[in-house]
């Protein structure tokens, strides 16, 4: 892909602390991806990953409520970026979030489950990355839990997932 994602959330309006944590989680699902890839079979597009990372937030410039996924999906759209970078964006947010829980948080119609290795892997960066400060997986778990309650069901997705991006 030869498109300069630093340039197009500047030019997007994303404040720099934005742009600072884009750049640590595309830091993180790097170094996730590679881990992964020498410990398994499959592989992964690292640079779609990075690509992805960069611009997961950029939704942020206009919007810091769950729908920055969605905006920042549709900006990528009229940026005529391709499907799998608005993918990253747009299932980003959380572990994923599925179409009945989607609709409680008055999101448009749809499932947001990362369901790719690169989708996965930018998610799940950004659950362990706070500004730029990589975090424990049990500090967001406890982090969660004081938001959503104990028994949310995105607790057991953020295991799931920490689990099947660190086999």
């Amino acid at each position: 892909m030869s498109l300069n994602p630093l340039k197009i959330l500047k030019d997007s309006g994303c404040p720099p602390y934005i742009i600072e944590h884009s750049r640590a989680v595309s830091i993180k699902a790097l170094d996730m991806a590679s881990n992964f890839e020498n410990n398994n079979t499959s592989t992964i597009d690292l640079e779609l990953v990075k690509t992805g990372a960069l611009l997961h937030d950029i939704g942020r410039s206009r919007t810091h409520t769950i729908k920055h996924a969605v905006v920042g999906s549709e900006i990528l759209r009229n940026l005529n970026l391709p499907c799998e970078i608005i993918n990253i964006t747009l299932k980003h947010i959380g572990a994923g979030i599925p179409k009945d829980e989607a609709e409680i948080l008055g999101l448009p119609p749809g499932d947001y489950i990362p369901i790719t290795l690169e989708e996965k892997m930018v998610a799940h960066a950004d659950n362990l990355i706070n500004g730029t400060d990589d975090i424990e997986l049990d500090f967001v778990i406890r982090k969660w839990e004081k938001l959503f309650g104990k028994n949310h069901p995105a607790i057991s997705r953020l295991k799931k997932l920490h689990n099947e991006v660190f086999i």
